[in-house]
């Protein structure tokens, strides 16, 4: 096991990244807030083994190969090191690439030991905390759950940027993509467009012509697109998630179809508007209930789940019936009802009064829902030419 520190020479000026300032003083928080941790739960360190761990504590960082099951780095915490754990064919890209200038050591093993043993040897005589069970180590999972929310200023500016162009991709794609193509086809271009602007596409649904309303939690396939279609995206950046949905109709939608697009849209506009700070999850979810019931969908919102909170995991706290789990100010919220084949998905932050919407529409048709006096812009059908 060796710690590498790289000198003088060592990088090109074209490999080298400067640290961002705003980073490494948030990092410097969050360092001060385990090191509390530690005092107050007895321990030496914390490891960190979750990407979602190791992107909160860096403020972005990435511990994996782009799929989050594909992981490459862990983290070990004291009170006065943190330092990365990792094999020898990741530790380069992880180091430089990752956190670089930000006050991080490097432990490695070559590629084809074990990780257990690297994580071993770190653990080793120490009383250590972990955010998944681990020999002897504390699970302090929920612990570390309930740091990654609410959201710093930096992870917000971070998530602003990343709405922005999540809703772009889709909905470029959907002014764009040509009659008959098939859903797999079309998922491709809105993956392009998340990629292109360094965007992990973690969920895309393509719904061709009603399959939302046979499967719920549809992706996308070979059936093609003939007459309408609801695209849905969900891209990861800095950690952080962000998701949302359009739909278009070529003509004149059908008319169960534009009716169920309302109905939608009257749920999640009541449930944006209700989404708030100090509220706990389940006051909102009656609102939303409430909606389903008064225009005669009492039965659909059981068929898919309808929204979460959402940061460092995809979903950090479900939305259900019975959450007692407190809303609070700086916490983004992705709200996806559905309602037989329509459906409609964007993602808010809680402020401390109202809500700001992270997926804006850029250039979309729009229809206002009232919701207590207070006129909420939603996005309506785009027709397209057939």
């Amino acid at each position: 096991m060796s710690t590498v520190i790289l000198g003088p020479g060592q990088m090109s000026s074209g490999e080298f990244h400067l640290a961002d300032p705003d980073r490494a003083i948030e990092i410097e928080r969050r360092q001060k807030r385990i090191n509390e941790f530690l005092r107050e739960q007895k321990l030496d360190a914390v490891l960190l083994t979750k990407p979602s761990n190791f992107s909160w504590f860096s403020v972005g960082g990435e511990a994996s190969r782009g799929n989050w099951s594909d992981v490459v780095a862990a983290l070990f915490l004291t009170e006065d090191a943190r330092v990365i754990a990792t094999r020898n064919t990741n530790s380069g890209q992880v180091f430089d690439r990752e956190v670089s200038g930000l006050g991080f050591q490097l432990k490695e093993r070559l590629w084809q030991e074990g990780r257990e043993v690297l994580l071993s040897d770190l653990c080793r005589g120490r009383a250590v905390g972990c955010d998944f069970p681990f020999e002897r180590c504390v699970d302090v999972s929920v612990h570390l759950g309930g740091m990654r929310l609410p959201l710093s200023r930096l992870e917000i500016r971070n998530l602003r940027e990343t709405g922005a162009l999540v809703a772009h991709a889709v909905e470029a794609t959907s002014r764009t993509f040509e009659q008959g193509e098939s859903e797999a086809e079309i998922a491709g271009q809105i993956a392009h467009r998340m990629l292109r602007h360094g965007i992990w596409p973690e969920r895309i649904q393509v719904l061709a012509d009603g399959q939302g309303k046979r499967y719920r939690h549809w992706s996308f396939g070979e059936e093609k697109v003939e007459k309408f279609c609801t695209l849905v995206a969900v891209g990861r950046r800095n950690g952080l998630h962000v998701g949302t949905s359009r739909t278009i109709s070529f003509g004149t939608p059908p008319k169960e179809v534009r009716e169920a697009h309302l109905s939608c849209l009257l749920v999640q506009a009541t449930s944006m508007f209700f989404t708030q700070r100090n509220w706990e999850i389940f006051e909102t979810w009656k609102r939303a209930e409430r909606i389903y019931e008064k225009y005669g969908h009492s039965e659909e919102w059981h068929f898919a789940d309808q929204g979460c909170v959402t940061g460092y995991e995809l979903c950090e706290a479900p939305i259900t019936p019975g959450s007692q789990f407190r809303l609070a100010a700086g916490m983004p919220v992705y709200w996806h009802p559905s309602i037989g084949a329509a459906m409609t998905a964007d993602t808010i932050l809680i402020k401390s009064k109202g809500f700001e919407v992270l997926t804006p529409m850029e250039n979309w048709p729009q229809l206002e829902v009232d919701v207590k006096g207070v006129k909420i812009p939603r996005p309506d059908v785009l027709i397209r030419p057939e």
